[in-house]
């Protein structure tokens, strides 16, 4: 038997005569006890290991926005960290789908400046206990003094425009992480998500570039040059075996899930997964609804193309199950997103940490982490923002990975991969000093 299939001790009631009502009373604080030493070992393996987030999107203050918690703050707010034991996370300058025309670039860069503004001002409040940090030293040192730490990222090279320039000034301000899309093509790769546009009825085509352009090549030597991490996720899967064999460090995907249990584009196929196994990086898996659900059920195909069409979108699409996330209509997309969350049912730990066996099984545990989405649309049952970040670890330890292998999940992986992108880059400023 695997060691992901190891069960938990199961303590059997023997004495004779004893009531049905007695072992499910019995059985119910067991399972409580077990509940209660399960989570005091979790908070033990927090106390001492660095856990990082390696996805956010980061909340405006003072913006409505329909992604944030119920009580209408960031789902990774440094409360909510500190409460979940959550050391670090990735807050991404991220952008979505606007015209590639010299307005809808001027606009997008003027976004990722006010997010960068919003990451900066969170850092400066005394009373968050936060720094942003843009080495391995400087978050190793960060967790010593007990202090969050958030790490700088970067989605959509529309924000660039149309060339490379824009790339080390990112990196100056901090940027660490590097996605080069988010929906829709840009001018340096294409996309896993194309756009619909429902005033005309036209798609784009599923591939522009044929993956990266020759800007976006140039954009991954840049930024192995700068020693960011190159990011993944949300590429096409051209796009992305482009940049894993380009990348001179591995690779990151920093909030995706398995294709082969949930048939989205969003999501890795097996050829992708086993790449960035190959070649050192890691995949951290999200929270997300929409990319965790079984798509091995009959139903759901027919069920959300039905709901899809009387929204509007009645375009096919190259996966059966792909769900529409982004609709320009607010309240259409809500009616929609409201919709296919029925649709969906409950989805919790179990379905995520089903994604997360799946990658350990397939290509090691020093491959996979943690990247949650949130303030984008992600949440499940159990863990809908970074203050029940435990309970992630409780079933990690439900499942039988030790405490290193959580500790490598939770930021460890994450760590080997910017380590190595750091070293890549001061190795080549001391060829290049010679």
């Amino acid at each position: 038997m695997s060691r992901l299939l190891a069960p938990l001790l199961i303590i059997v009631l023997s004495q004779v005569g004893c009531s049905v009502e007695s072992k499910s009373e019995a059985t119910a604080a067991v399972s409580t006890d077990q509940n209660a030493t399960l989570m005091a070992q979790a908070q033990a393996i927090h106390a001492t290991a660095l856990t990082i987030d390696a996805h956010a999107d980061i909340e405006i203050p003072d913006k409505p926005s329909m992604y944030v918690g119920s009580d209408g703050l960031s789902k990774v707010g440094p409360q909510k960290m500190q409460k979940g034991g959550l050391d670090a996370v990735v807050m991404s300058l991220a952008v979505g789908p606007m015209p590639r025309t010299p307005d809808g670039y001027a606009a997008a860069k003027a976004l990722a400046q006010t997010k960068l503004a919003a990451v900066n001002a969170l850092a400066e409040d005394p009373a968050n206990n936060t720094v942003i940090v843009k080495s391995t030293v400087e978050l190793t040192n960060a967790h010593i003094e007990g202090k969050s730490a958030l790490i700088i990222g970067f989605q959509n090279a529309l924000i660039l425009g149309t060339d490379i320039s824009g790339i080390d000034s990112l990196y100056r301000s901090g940027v660490r992480v590097f996605a080069l899309t988010h929906m829709g093509h840009n001018d340096f790769a294409d996309s896993s998500r194309t756009l619909f546009d429902g005033d005309t009825g036209t798609r784009e085509p599923d591939a522009e570039h044929g993956g990266l352009s020759a800007l976006g090549k140039a954009a991954v030597a840049e930024i192995n040059t700068l020693g960011g991490i190159m990011d993944i996720s949300q590429l096409s899967s051209e796009a992305a075996l482009q940049v894993i064999a380009l990348s001179s460090t591995p690779v990151i995907a920093s909030h995706s899930n398995v294709r082969a249990l949930t048939s989205v584009s969003r999501n890795l196929s097996d050829l992708e997964i086993d790449q960035i196994g190959e070649s050192g990086g890691v995949i951290h898996i999200a929270p997300f609804r929409g990319y965790l659900f079984d798509s091995a059920d009959p139903d759901m195909d027919t069920n959300i193309r039905a709901v899809r069409k009387e929204s509007g979108i009645e375009e096919d699409y190259l996966y059966p199950f792909e769900l529409y996330w982004e609709i320009d209509d607010p309240a259409i997309r809500k009616d929609f997103l409201t919709r296919t969350s029925a649709l969906l049912g409950p989805i919790g730990l179990d379905e995520m940490l089903d994604h997360i066996d799946y990658i350990v099984e397939r290509i090691g545990v020093d491959h996979v982490g943690i990247g949650t989405d949130f303030n984008h649309g992600s949440g499940i049952i159990g863990f809908n923002d970074a203050s029940e970040a435990l309970n992630v670890t409780v079933e990690l330890l439900k499942r039988g990975y030790t405490e290193d292998d959580i500790i490598n999940i939770w930021g460890g992986n994450f760590i080997r991969v910017w380590r190595a992108a750091e070293k890549a880059s001061e190795a080549r400023m001391l060829q290049s000093q010679r």
